[in-house]
C-alpha cells in the first residue's frame, strides 16, 4: 500500500467503548476526571511482565507472540485504573522489517547489525508491505482490542522518521548522534532520502494499525530534542507534519498525539500540524505550554485565514517522581494538574509521565500516581 491509497475503515467488529474519557479530553469535551495513562506502562517494572518475557525467551519473540503481547498489554490495567491501553511493541519494528538485523545486548539497549552508512545501504532498503512484514503487529492490535472488550481505548504507535533514522544510522542508541548529524550537515540529501522512505513506511504502518483496531495513535519523536531549532523544523517536524496530515486524511476521526522528547521549546512549531495533542516531557511547565499553544493557534488562524483547532496536551510528570514516597507523588501530581488547569480550561489535558516509566519503579507507586490523578478535583 502507498500513501496515495484512500481511507480505510477498521475491518473488525469490536465491543462499544465504555470509558471514552481520554477521547473526550482530546476533543475538549467535558470530563468527569482527568484521564491518565503511562508510556511504557507494560514493562519491566511489573514482575508479571518479567515472568511473561522469560517465557517468551527474548523481547522480540514476545512482541511476535500474539497471545503474550496481548497478555502484557493487559497486565497494568489489572493493577491500575488506567484510561488507555497501548499496543505492546517497539519503535524499531520498521527498521527491523527492513532487514537491519535488530538485536538486544543486555544492559546496552537495541542495536543493528547493518547500519545505514552509505548510499548503497540506503538503496538496499526495501519498500515495506506492512501487512506482510509486520503482520504480527496487526495481529496483536486486533487481539488486544478484542481482549479489552471496550474497557478503554487502544493506542497504536510508531517512532518518528528522525528517531528511527538515528538508530538506523548510528547502529543503536547514541549520545552525540555522530554519524546522523554528520550526514545532516555534510550530506543532507542522503538523510532526506532516508527520512522520506521512513515517512512512507510510518504512514502505512499506522494506517494498518487503525484498520486492525487502534483507536488513538502516538508518534514517538524520542530524539527530536537533540536537534537544533532550524534542523528540527526541516529534519523532524516536516516529516511528522506530513505523516499526521496523511493519517488525518485516511482516518479523520482517529486522534493523533505527537510526542517530542525535549520539544517543549518548539510547541509553536508543532502547533502547525494536524495533531490533536502534543506530548510534553518534564522540562516544560504545563501552564506555559497552554499559553504558548493558545497564542500559536491564534497566530496560525490569522495566517491561514481559517480557524485552527486547539491542541490538547499530554504529560508531563518526571518519571523519577515515582521513586518518591506516596505523599511526595501525590504532591507532585497536584502541582502538575494545577498547572494543567491554570488557564481555565477544565479539559483538553491527558496526564502522563514525561517519558516512559522506568524498570526500577515500585508498581504500587505507579498506582499512587494514577489514583492521585483521578482524585484531583478539576
Amino acid at each position: 500500500m502507498s500513501v496515495s491509497d484512500n481511507s480505510r475503515s477498521p475491518k473488525h467488529e469490536f465491543a462499544p467503548l465504555k470509558n471514552d474519557r481520554l477521547l473526550r479530553a482530546m476533543r475538549f469535551e467535558p470530563i468527569d476526571t482527568t484521564p491518565v495513562w503511562m508510556m511504557r506502562q507494560a514493562g519491566r517494572y511489573l514482575p508479571e511482565y518479567k515472568a511473561t518475557r522469560a517465557e517468551a525467551g527474548d523481547f522480540m519473540s514476545l512482541c511476535r507472540d500474539t497471545a503474550r503481547a496481548t497478555e502484557v498489554t493487559m497486565q497494568p490495567l489489572r493493577r491500575m485504573d488506567l484510561d488507555a491501553a497501548i499496543l505492546f511493541s517497539d519503535i524499531l519494528t520498521i527498521p527491523d522489517a527492513m532487514g537491519l538485523g535488530l538485536y538486544f545486548e543486555t544492559g546496552e539497549g537495541p542495536k543493528f547489525k547493518h547500519p545505514i552508512r552509505q548510499q548503497a545501504d540506503l538503496d538496499r532498503l526495501p519498500t515495506l508491505d506492512v501487512n506482510d512484514s509486520l503482520d504480527y503487529v496487526m495481529h496483536a492490535v486486533t487481539s488486544i482490542r478484542k481482549e479489552l472488550n471496550g474497557q478503554v481505548p487502544l493506542f497504536g504507535f510508531s517512532g518518528s522518521p528522525w528517531t528511527l533514522a538515528t538508530y538506523m544510522i548510528e547502529g543503536g542508541s547514541s549520545k552525540d548522534y555522530r554519524y546522523t548529524k554528520g550526514f545532516l550537515y555534510s550530506n543532507p540529501e542522503f538523510l532526506h532520502q532516508l527520512l522520506d522512505k521512513l515517512a512512507i513506511a510510518v504512514i502505512d504502518y499506522l494506517d494498518a494499525q487503525v484498520v486492525a483496531g487502534a483507536q488513538v495513535l502516538q508518534i514517538f519523536d524520542s530524539w527530536g530534542g537533540a536537534l537544533g531549532h532550524r534542523q528540527f523544523i526541516d529534519f523532524s517536524h516536516a516529516y511528522n507534519k506530513r505523516i499526521v496530515a496523511e493519517l488525518k486524511q485516511r482516518h479523520p476521526d482517529v486522534p493523533v498525539v505527537l510526542f517530542t522528547k525535549g520539544g517543549g521549546l518548539w510547541l509553536d512549531v508543532q502547533a502547525d500540524s494536524a495533531a490533536d495533542a502534543l506530548g510534553l516531557d518534564w522540562t516544560m511547565p504545563l501552564d506555559r505550554a497552554r499559553q504558548v499553544l493558545t497564542e500559536s493557534q491564534r497566530d496560525l488562524t490569522k495566517r491561514h485565514k481559517t480557524l485552527q483547532g486547539s491542541k490538547a496536551i499530554q504529560g508531563n510528570l518526571d518519571p523519577a517522581t515515582l521513586y518518591g514516597s506516596p505523599e511526595s507523588i501525590r504532591s507532585e501530581v497536584k502541582l502538575m494538574l494545577d498547572g494543567a488547569y491554570a488557564g481555565g480550561d477544565k479539559t483538553g489535558y491527558i496526564a502522563n509521565l514525561g517519558h516512559g516509566i522506568t524498570q526500577w519503579v515500585n508498581p504500587d507507586n505507579a498506582k499512587v500516581f494514577v489514583d492521585a490523578v483521578h482524585d484531583y478535583q478539576i
